[in-house]
């Protein structure tokens, strides 16, 4: 599905891909991008349709895309997007593991960013500058309704469990000061990805009908 496809999102089914895609996690301590987390995400739509509710103005995430292109030159693993308000949240998932964060580098006392991470981020920018260049082309406009649409970015990667208080503040203070080209660009965990998910699905009522077993 390389391109969008208007999706009627379901909160029940919504509640029973999280317990599938929380299952999923507490299976294993490692997760591969290919071989695990993009499979998952193409098979549930309604929960990889909920992802754009990271960003505010995405009310009624009713377009979805896999591996999205980017006009030839790049793509996105995920793509989200509310016709109506013309805000879209572009995903790039990485490796679930717990190198995929941080690396020790030597006799420093701090580790460094780790390359899979830093591969995320890259990837954002790219897409970033790929669509700003684009920006006023007929194509744009056919692709996303408008000349102009806000448009964010997401990358998923590793796991907390090892990480230490000081890592776990500067990845949340990354997160929360991010901004390229007016754009938000937040990096977060799998596991949080998880928790944030649950929180949002506890405010629809309907989440509260469904039986997760």
């Amino acid at each position: 599905m390389k391109d969008f496809i208007h999706h009627a999102l379901s909160i029940q089914e919504c509640v029973k891909e999280l317990a599938e895609f929380e299952a999923l996690l507490a299976s294993k301590a490692e997760l591969k991008e290919r071989d695990e987390i993009l499979p998952f995400f193409k098979k549930n739509l309604n929960l990889a349709a909920f992802l754009g509710t990271y960003i505010p103005d995405i009310a009624n995430p009713d377009r979805v895309a896999n591996e999205y292109d980017i006009f030839g030159d790049f793509a996105c693993d995920l793509a989200v997007g509310d016709s109506k308000s013309q805000t879209f949240l572009l995903v790039e998932f990485e490796d679930a593991k717990a190198g995929s964060l941080f690396v020790q580098n030597g006799v420093k006392a701090t580790p460094e960013w780790a390359p899979r991470l830093e591969h995320g981020f890259s990837q954002v920018l790219d897409w970033f500058w790929k669509l700003s260049d684009m920006e006023k082309s007929d194509d744009y406009e056919n692709r996303f309704g408008a000349r102009h649409v806000a448009i964010h970015g997401l990358v998923v990667v590793g796991r907390e469990q090892t990480l230490k208080p000081r890592e776990k503040a500067r990845l949340k203070w990354r997160q929360d000061h991010t901004i390229v080209h007016s754009k938000k660009v937040s990096v977060i965990t799998f596991d949080q990805l998880a928790r944030d998910l649950n929180y949002r699905l506890s405010r629809y009522p309907e989440a509260a009908k469904v039986d997760k077993s």
